[in-house]
């Protein structure tokens, strides 16, 4: 009941945070949040909103198949994050565009943008869900299964309650909660870290000197160039992954084009981009610390990857506090990833594929019909969920994201323009194209790309389109 307490209170914040954020919201509102958010704010909710549940649950768990390989990515995060700020944001400014896409009709043409605002709407109801899924699922199993809830109940209800505060002042709103939810998430990453090393009996010191010493700290990997977590392979697609899932994704930007101004903007992303390698690194020497407990706590020895933190959650070792920390923690984190993408989703249909930005009506049912659509999702997920949650979403963003890079990268670096006419059939074929090439030489070679499937799949859009393409009219 402590637990189920905590969520109800919890949504009642949001709640009361929607009501007074947006009492009078109308459709600009809700798309552009009236331009006005301060910079600190959008950049502070920001961490919370790109971290997610699936960085709560699965990057402690980490260090157990790959130590801290990941902060090798977190790098290649900020060079994504400056070419962001500095190549795009100042494009997308000077355009004054509601949804990023527009710029894909204003430079290609108008089936290149429906191409890349249908690929965003599948590539964030996919990479979304996958998500949302880890509190759905947590949350059922620790505490509504008890109850006798089914787990299709327990995520709809999710979803109808993120609906209930989303759905008045969309993106104003939600730069005022996702302040609020990072706050509680990186208060409560902090507060169980500080529980586990009591219960190791530790002190600040002992515990950096321990997770420096164990071998699951390790870094950097430049000796072995077929590894997925090689530095420059990681780096590389780190930078990659930020372009697309932040700069080339209306979910990422709809905040960030909340700011006032370009420059206020730029401070946000910089101040954001640069806070992903500290926070990772507190989430995976969580993960080395919880590690160690384990093999000293009767029944945990066996624990690894998505397991470890909500293992030691649900089963009381590290006390009730705990609990109401973990739920706490993965309540601020899935739902100001969850909560932004219902409302970018339905700003995407509205304004780019049914082009009436002004229609309340529209907007209305569009968002209750996109709840729906990510509840059946998450069942789906539900099915066949069988990898680490996080690497399922880099799958999933490399195949889909993919032709957004090329799409935009061909429009920003090539004065060329596109045979608009097939461009979704190149988007279509370039990830086949990389599943294809993947499989056969995991097959042939025993290598498996990594996060650079990304890159690749960017590179064969891009080629496509210039094959078609033809020189610009002068």
């Amino acid at each position: 009941m402590i637990i189920l307490s905590t969520i109800l209170i919890y949504f009642a914040i949001l709640l009361l945070v929607s009501r007074f954020t947006a009492p009078r919201a109308d459709n600009m509102t809700f798309y552009r949040g009236e331009r006005k958010s301060p910079w600190y704010m959008v950049a502070f909710g920001m961490v919370g909103a790109s971290v997610s549940g699936v960085t709560f649950v699965s990057v402690p768990g980490m260090v157990n198949h790959s130590a801290m390989t990941y902060l090798q990515t977190c790098m290649g995060f900020i060079v994504g994050y400056l070419i962001v700020a500095f190549v795009l944001l100042p494009i997308y400014y000077r355009l004054n565009l509601t949804t990023i896409y527009t710029y894909l009709d204003k430079r290609l043409g108008k089936k290149s943008y429906k191409t890349g605002a249908w690929f965003f709407l599948l590539s964030k109801m996919a990479g979304s869900a996958v998500r949302f899924y880890v509190v759905c699922l947590i949350l059922h199993n620790f505490v509504l299964s008890r109850l006798g809830i089914p787990f299709v109940v327990t995520a709809t209800l999710m979803v109808a309650l993120i609906w209930l505060y989303t759905r008045k002042g969309g993106i104003k709103t939600l730069v005022w909660t996702d302040t609020f939810q990072t706050f509680c998430m990186l208060a409560a990453l902090l507060l169980i870290i500080l529980q586990v090393m009591n219960v190791l009996g530790l002190d600040w010191q002992e515990a950096v000197n321990m997770i420096a010493a164990d071998e699951r700290s390790r870094i950097f990997v430049f000796d072995d160039w077929a590894s997925s977590q090689n530095f420059w392979k990681q780096f590389v697609s780190g930078a990659f992954i930020v372009i697309v899932m932040t700069g080339l994704d209306q979910d990422m930007m709809q905040k960030n084009l909340t700011c006032k101004t370009l420059k206020e903007a730029r401070m946000d992303m910089c101040t954001y981009g640069i806070a992903f390698v500290p926070v990772n690194l507190l989430f995976l020497s969580l993960g080395v610390l919880l590690s160690i407990l384990a093999v000293q706590t009767p029944g945990m020895e066996g624990l690894k990857g998505d397991e470890l933190l909500p293992a030691f959650a649900a089963t009381g070792h590290l006390g009730v506090g705990i609990q109401v920390l973990f739920t706490i923690g993965i309540l601020a984190a899935s739902f100001s990833s969850a909560d932004s993408a219902l409302t970018a989703l339905t700003t995407t249909f509205c304004v780019d594929i049914c082009e009436k930005p002004e229609d309340e009506r529209l907007r209305h049912r569009t968002h209750i019909a996109i709840s729906v659509i990510f509840v059946v999702f998450i069942l789906f997920f539900h099915l066949l969920n069988s990898t680490s949650l996080i690497d399922a979403i880099y799958i999933i963003v490399g195949y889909t994201y993919g032709p957004l890079l090329g799409l935009f990268a061909f429009g920003l670096l090539t004065r060329r323009q596109v045979r608009d006419a097939m461009t979704p059939a190149i988007a279509v074929l370039s990830p086949l194209l990389c599943y294809v090439i993947d499989q056969s030489l995991a097959r042939y070679a025993g290598y498996r790309f990594g996060y650079e499937l990304l890159l690749l799949n960017g590179i064969f859009t891009f080629a496509g389109l210039w094959m078609f393409g033809k020189s610009a009219e002068r």
